[in-house]
């Protein structure tokens, strides 16, 4: 079963012309070949094309509705009419009644009044272009201090070549004939409960009032091309693997002269040789000699601020943890720091030189024995290590 227009242009059913528009130039903002790293985006870029072309004629859209996508493409296929009154309702349904309400039009004006005539509604705001988004790396120091970053991203620029008017200056113009100029059509349709005329964009202009002879051929008349611009981002400290920046204005322009989209920079905060991160923590394996796990000593740890000085306790067993308050990573949106946790492993010497070989079979002999053991001789076993 083929996609439905509907579902290509994302609008529902009862989307209004100027909805199905507008959803048009950003789906076709989104896909054009010239713009879009999507495969398979000139294939797309045609389904938008077809699906707007049905959906903003009436006749079509009506038959479409009532026929269903896959019996449309079909009778369209094989040269059927599909837009033509097979199917429809033709007369008035209430037998002449329409004219005799109150002596002036009857139901079908009150109708008229309501969906096409005088009034309407006012003239909305452009709405902004589409929202963009890209990848950033950066590295756990960068996330550390914060770091004001530059990058290129890809966007949709307005085309130098037609200054975004999508036809040469050089074009000639001339005034819809559809619409004349307007850039609107009334349609009027005929219901159960009377006529109901209806306003919309004109879909052979597509609401410009104006026809030109020449399409721009370097954006294909849609006024915008593939570009690439040079942004500098506000990473802030503590910035996590994950989360996302937001820079407003810097995404795809609009089709309407609105704003420009946002653009989204997802980050991703580089793996780290010396530490792991959970959160606003961070942990690290430190390497110790056995002495220095037994007789205790000051080491230095490093950390993301410099490195500081430890003492580990005599005694201590390979695979214990140490907390080291406040050396972690800094609280994106609070005050302080994380903590680094320090886990020691204490490291067996694939060879021993022949002092580092007596000094163990000493400590050996000695624990072995039960005798005192001076403070000397701890110092010679460090110093052989």
């Amino acid at each position: 079963m083929s996609e439905d227009f509907y579902d290509v242009l994302g609008v529902s059913r009862d989307a209004s012309a100027d909805e199905i528009k507008q959803a048009y130039r950003e789906k076709a903002t989104e896909y054009h070949p010239d713009v879009s790293d999507d495969p398979d985006a000139e294939e797309k870029f045609k389904k938008i094309q077809k699906a707007k072309q049905v959906l903003t004629d009436e006749e079509k859209r009506e038959a479409y509705d009532r026929m269903g996508h896959d019996r449309y493409e079909q009778a369209e296929k094989h040269g059927y009419d599909a837009g033509g009154g097979a199917g429809g309702m033709g007369g008035d349904p209430f037998g002449g009644m329409g004219g005799g309400m109150g002596g002036g039009g009857g139901l079908g004006d009150i109708f008229e009044q309501v969906f096409g005539g005088g009034g309407g509604r006012g003239r909305q705001r452009p709405r902004k272009g589409r929202d963009l988004r890209t990848d950033l790396e950066i590295t756990l120091e960068e996330a550390y201090e914060g770091v004001e970053k530059q990058f290129t991203v890809e966007r949709p620029e307005e085309c130098d070549s037609c200054d975004g008017e999508g036809h040469p200056p050089s074009a000639e113009s001339r005034t819809c004939p559809e619409c004349q100029g307007r850039g609107q059509v009334t349609q009027v349709q005929q219901t159960p409960l009377g006529r109901v005329q209806q306003t919309s964009a004109c879909p052979r202009c597509e609401g410009e009032g104006t026809l030109y002879s020449e399409t721009c051929g370097d954006c294909r008349g849609e006024g915008y091309v593939r570009g690439e611009a040079s942004l500098t981002v506000e990473v802030p400290a503590g910035i996590q693997s994950g989360q996302t920046l937001r820079m407003e204005r810097e995404g795809s322009p609009s089709p309407e002269g609105g704003p420009r989209g946002d653009l989204l920079i997802d980050v991703a905060v580089a793996e780290h040789d010396e530490f792991e991160r959970e959160g606003d923590d961070l942990r690290h394996r430190l390497p110790i000699s056995f002495p220095q796990a037994t007789f205790g000593d000051t080491v230095q740890v490093p950390t993301l601020d410099g490195s500081v000085e430890f003492d580990v306790p005599e005694g201590t067993q390979s695979g214990e943890t140490f907390r080291l308050q406040g050396k972690g990573m800094p609280r994106l949106r609070g005050r302080g720091h994380g903590d680094l946790y320090v886990k020691v492993q204490v490291v067996t010497p694939d060879s021993l030189n022949e002092e580092q070989r007596d000094a163990l079979e000493a400590f050996a002999e000695a624990g072995g024995d039960e005798i005192e053991v001076n403070e000397g001789f701890f110092e010679k076993i460090k110093r052989a290590f």
